[in-house]
């Protein structure tokens, strides 16, 4: 999931950065409200938290922009606010939900999963590829019942590849869902973490390799089938 936080205080900032990659989330980070408006409408976000006071531009500002541009991601503000007039201006002008501040990060991590349930129904919380499974809930991965411990960026990939089963995902995608826009991993980068998720899933036992490698073109999920003959070449 790639996350926009629109956040003044860098000291708090730092704590969800740090907080929040245990949940496998790609964090990009401003610090006013036009800021926001530009990555926001530049860059595919998941979900965008916003603190209530921003220079520029605030919240309440900020939400009706994005909701007049017909941009439907969630929006979650961070606010020292707690009366029930402020909460009604900040739903009304296209907020989901409300944290109040002092933040704790696994309340803010339950409310980016709640929030996340609700972005589409067709975004199933169990993903999976046989006996192969990813809950989204609890980011956790098994293979018959029995646990595989992935990275970050493991555990990234392997749900952009079972979210998008149909799709050919090239390095440019990859790179934009999974790592934030300071970021500018190598092509090189990009398939290690590749051929390292590839060999933990077959460490786990997994029959075949799920993913397809398309020369040229990027990387597919391959179709979930027993009898299916493995021709494809790994990176």
């Amino acid at each position: 999931m790639r996350i926009l936080l629109v956040e003044y205080d860098q000291n708090l900032i730092d704590l969800i950065q740090k907080g929040l990659a245990k949940y496998n989330y790609a964090i990009d980070a401003v610090t006013d409200g036009e800021q926001g408006w530009v990555y926001g409408s530049t860059y595919n976000y998941d979900l965008i938290i916003l603190a209530w006071l921003l220079p520029e531009l605030d919240a309440i500002s900020l939400c009706q922009r994005f909701r007049h541009q017909n941009y439907h991601f969630p929006i979650l503000v961070l606010t020292t606010r707690s009366g029930s007039y402020d909460r009604i201006r900040l739903l009304d002008a296209g907020a989901d939900s409300y944290l109040c501040k002092p933040v704790n990060i696994d309340e803010l991590a339950a409310h980016i999963r709640a929030l996340s349930r609700r972005l589409n129904s067709c975004f199933f919380s169990i993903l999976s590829w046989g006996a192969l499974q990813l809950d989204t809930c609890s980011c956790e991965v098994t293979f018959k019942g029995e646990p595989i411990h992935l990275t970050a960026k493991e555990y990234g990939l392997l749900e952009l590849f079972l979210r998008y089963k149909h799709e050919v995902l090239d390095l440019e995608t990859i790179m934009e869902s999974l790592w934030s826009s300071v970021e500018y991993p190598a092509e090189a980068t990009i398939r290690s973490h590749i051929r390292h998720l590839r060999r933990k899933l077959k460490l786990a036992g997994l029959p075949e390799d799920l993913i397809t490698t398309l020369q040229g073109r990027g990387y597919c999920l391959k179709t979930h089938d027993k009898n299916l003959r493995n021709d494809t070449s790994n990176s």
